[in-house]
């Protein structure tokens, strides 16, 4: 859906610096972007990114989390290019099945040969598998059990497939996972945290989160990167169509919740006040070190889930809670 906006929205007569017609206007800035000049400037600012916070050195592993759409396809085609066969560097990418009938699988075919294409390893994970059961299979079990306190799909698929993406990039040796978490993830994530009053969460973003440096306990978490962070939606998108990536257009029929209204409250003022995520943003980054100075003697002591292994702020993890009991 924000593709097929993002391709709508080529301004009507107006040229880029280097007198071709612009297929971009990029408010926020002023300027006009030729299909050339648009393309060059999102891979220069995430080739910034990736330089500006050290997110790849030598010998790393990085997995790249992929779901086949705008995002994460973008993100792997630029690393791609930008690590272009280097031998101390090993890139791969995981994908993960929740099983949503007449979604997902669409998705899994296209990020299969969109890796094929590039060269990269490809692999699948399912909660099917993994949990003894499928999202679609779980949510049925929610409608009918009224006392279910969590009834958002949001919720059972986001905890699951965090938890997956984790535990097959540390048992795979990756030293990074790859998100394609982009501007407005970012700023509805920064609202959101706030909303909740979850500092603790707060304190853990960023462009990399690195938690292993803080408690050995916590090496079992796999620092994630984000080369898209400081790039907004709309432009992630027209960069995929303009280069012409195979991408998963359609959007997840359980979207919902209040995540997508901080979405929608945020669109609605970057369409009055150009600019406004990324104020967001960068006011969030200059408060980042007060928030985990403050959150620092607050966090839960790190254990081991009773039921998997895994880290856990209590005896069962919340993914087994949630999946498993």
């Amino acid at each position: 859906m924000e593709a097929q906006i993002a391709f709508k929205e080529r301004p009507e007569g107006g040229y880029c610096k280097c007198g071709r017609k612009a297929v971009f206007s990029r408010k926020y800035e002023g300027s006009y972007l030729c299909k050339h000049h648009f393309c060059l400037s999102i891979e220069k600012k995430a080739k910034r990114t990736i330089r500006q916070h050290n997110m790849i050195k030598s010998g790393d592993r990085i997995c790249v989390a992929l779901s086949g759409g705008k995002d994460s396809s973008a993100v792997l085609y630029i690393l791609s290019k930008v690590l272009n066969g280097r031998k101390d560097i090993d890139l791969f990418a995981v994908s993960i099945d929740e099983g949503i009938h007449g979604y997902r699988p669409e998705s899994l075919e296209i990020a299969a040969k969109f890796c094929e294409q590039l060269g990269v390893k490809h692999r699948t994970l399912s909660f099917k598998a993994a949990f003894g059961k499928s999202l679609d299979e779980k949510m049925g079990e929610v409608a009918a059990d009224p006392s279910m306190r969590i009834r958002e799909s949001c919720t059972y698929c986001g905890v699951g497939r965090r938890y997956l993406m984790n535990r097959m990039a540390r048992l795979s040796g990756a030293t990074k996972l790859c998100t394609g978490h982009n501007l407005d993830d970012e700023a509805q994530a920064v609202l959101l945290n706030y909303i909740r009053g979850d500092l603790f969460r707060a304190s853990r973003m960023g462009p990399v989160t690195d938690w292993s440096i803080k408690k050995e306990s916590d090496s079992m978490f796999i620092p994630r990167i984000k080369p898209f962070r400081e790039i907004p939606e709309r432009e992630v998108a027209l960069y995929a169509i303009l280069k012409g990536l195979d991408i998963h257009m359609d959007e997840c029929p359980n979207v919902g919740g209040i995540r997508f209204e901080a979405r929608d409250f945020l669109n609605n003022l970057e369409a009055k006040y150009p600019g406004i995520k990324f104020t967001v943003l960068e006011t969030f980054d200059k408060l980042l070190p007060a928030i985990r100075q403050v959150a620092e003697g607050n966090e839960p002591r790190l254990l081991r889930c009773r039921i998997c292994g895994e880290p856990a702020s209590r005896e069962v993890c919340k993914t087994c809670e949630l999946w498993r009991l």
